[in-house]
């Protein structure tokens, strides 16, 4: 059933109801159009345009197209968020870190509401829940203790992202995230190896196949970040001046094929100057492949592409595959005393070696691929600040020395 009815003097409303809804009440829904007034001068022109409109928000009703605003839960007003916005303008990785807040704890949580009205205090009280959520079981180094306030803060901006997006396309009033204070984001001191347990780490890689040992020895002595090392193709090595090309990365797989993307950001495109001794196990690496390729059976998948870390048939690992063979080297050498810290954390480990030795934090910068030398100081200030101390006690030697200079012939 359709109707139009007149509201004032260029408005009118369409009326169309569909069946019932789940209270057994006609679910009608409405929608008011305004017409030029020059319409309003001729009757039939008038009555055709206005039942023209009214089939087609008839059709967009039954069909399921029309969203009435007014009463749209917030899962639904995500689904349009994903399709307009999300699958539109972020990379893939950052899709995936959405969604995956998204369908954890922001839908179950919100999803059944009404988006028009959420309001600042529903916002708050969410995070401080959120805030007082303990890890799941199955993460054993964080059984019992309380989400990071980075889970806090990327919460925060996925719901800041579809608050903003509401409010852009008219389907809320007022913005509820503009009455919420982002989550402090606390430091996180990253856990890094000694010069000591590097040693041992690379003594203990000397019994691992040459794959493993090489995606180690580049991890701790570049500072490549896993996406990176991925992304690395023999191509990009030049073997004559020591020096790896870091320009391309693989973050993650979608429907099974390699994503290849630009690194992280700007300054993550650069040249690293690689040890005698790494390029010395790269060439050894290089030689063992080029023979397992030539051995396979299996057919080539890696097209143009020469990857560093893949399987026999050329297709790339994928990046938790190398997560995972960095967690059973440690399972395997447990006895040894070598303690346990992320793939990442090699990047970290690689840093900080740099800084206690004295190199500038430019270099550093430069090595790590950071877009900024603030971001290098942010993440490694406590480590600058340490070395910086040991160097100002140097000088106070100096001057607690006690004079041995002569007193000269004339002073005799």
């Amino acid at each position: 059933m359709a109707s139009i009815q007149k509201r004032g003097k260029s408005s009118f409303l369409l009326v169309v109801e569909v069946g019932e809804d789940t209270k057994g009440k006609r679910d009608k829904h409405t929608k008011t159009v305004r017409v030029e007034e020059s319409l309003l001068k001729t009757p039939k022109k008038l009555r055709d345009h206005l039942n023209e409109e009214l089939m087609k928000f008839k059709i967009e009703v039954e069909s399921g197209v029309y969203i009435r605003l007014d009463k749209m839960l917030f899962a639904n007003f995500v689904e349009e968020w994903k399709k307009k916005f999300l699958e539109k303008h972020l990379e893939s990785t950052s899709q995936l870190n959405y969604l995956f807040h998204l369908n954890k704890r922001i839908l179950p949580y919100f999803g059944h509401m009404q988006i028009n009205k959420i309001k600042p205090l529903h916002i708050e009280s969410y995070l401080d829940e959120l805030s007082n959520t303990s890890k799941e079981k199955h993460d054993t180094k964080g059984e019992g203790k309380k989400l990071g306030s980075a889970t806090l803060v990327y919460n925060f901006r996925v719901l800041r992202s579809i608050f903003i997006k509401a409010k852009e396309w008219k389907v809320i009033k007022e913005n509820p995230m503009e009455g919420v204070k982002k989550p402090k984001e606390r430091q996180k001191e990253v856990e890094v190896y000694s010069e000591d347990e590097v040693s041992l780490l690379f003594e203990l890689l000397e019994d691992e196949e040459p794959f493993f040992q090489t995606l180690i020895y580049l991890a701790t002595t570049t500072g490549m970040r896993r996406a990176e090392l991925l992304g690395l193709e023999w191509k990009h090595i030049d073997f004559d001046n020591g020096v790896i090309d870091i320009k391309q990365s693989i973050p993650l797989f979608k429907d099974g094929i390699p994503i290849i993307k630009d690194p992280k950001n700007k300054g993550s495109k650069r040249k690293v100057v690689i040890p005698p001794v790494v390029l010395n196990k790269l060439e050894e690496f290089k030689k063992f492949s080029q023979k397992e390729q030539l051995n396979s059976e299996e057919p080539w998948l890696g097209g143009e592409h020469r990857f560093l870390f893949a399987h026999e048939n050329g297709v790339p690992f994928y990046p938790h595959k190398l997560t995972e063979k960095w967690m059973a080297f440690h399972k395997r050498n447990k006895h040894h005393g070598l303690k346990y810290i992320r793939l990442h954390d090699l990047r970290h480990t690689s840093a900080t070696l740099l800084i206690n030795s004295g190199v500038h934090a430019k270099i550093i910068s430069s090595r790590l691929g950071h877009s900024k030398i603030g971001t290098t100081m942010n993440v490694y200030g406590h480590v600058i600040e340490s070395a910086d101390r040991t160097a100002a006690e140097k000088f106070e030697g100096l001057f607690t020395k006690k004079s041995k200079v002569k007193p000269s012939s004339a002073e005799r």
